[in-house]
């Protein structure tokens, strides 16, 4: 009895480790100053082969378009929006509407003013959906923290 007990803990060991989350998007941060009281945060997403994420510019009745959200921070005000380069646009059947999105890799750039000339943090958090030609992921929160130096 002890075999076969052992056995099936080892079959479900086994089948679990094969169990993959898929996870095809890895978002990487960095910020540069681009005078003493201001600077520029960059959040990159590099995209595996065949997936996209999408745009922060997507119509209602889409997929989830990518968002940033920014911690209120006496250290830093945020510059305008957060830019994107200009995306893909097609037609999504799944959608029925013309969607843009980014593949391979995308970097959002958002220009803060700093309060001080010492280091500040910019934190908060993102969301994004993730789709390649046969299936859409459940939209993802990440929470982020960038240190300016």
């Amino acid at each position: 009895m002890k075999k076969l007990l052992l056995a099936g803990f080892a079959l479900l060991g086994a089948t679990q480790a094969h169990a993959q989350i898929l996870a095809p998007v890895h978002w990487s941060y960095a910020a540069k100053r681009t005078s003493p009281t201001e600077a520029v945060v960059l959040l990159k997403a590099t995209i595996d082969p065949g997936w996209h994420i999408y745009s922060q510019n997507v119509k209602d009745g889409g997929p989830v378009k990518t968002t940033f959200t920014f911690d209120p921070s006496k250290a830093y005000a945020l510059v305008g929006k957060t830019a994107e380069p200009t995306p893909i646009t097609r037609l999504e059947k799944t959608f029925n509407m013309n969607v843009s999105y980014f593949e391979k890799s995308v970097v959002f750039q958002q220009k803060v003013k700093l309060a001080g000339k010492g280091p500040a943090t910019v934190a908060g958090k993102l969301e994004f959906m993730t789709c390649n030609d046969e299936k859409c992921l459940p939209p993802d929160e990440i929470t982020f923290s960038i240190p300016v130096k």
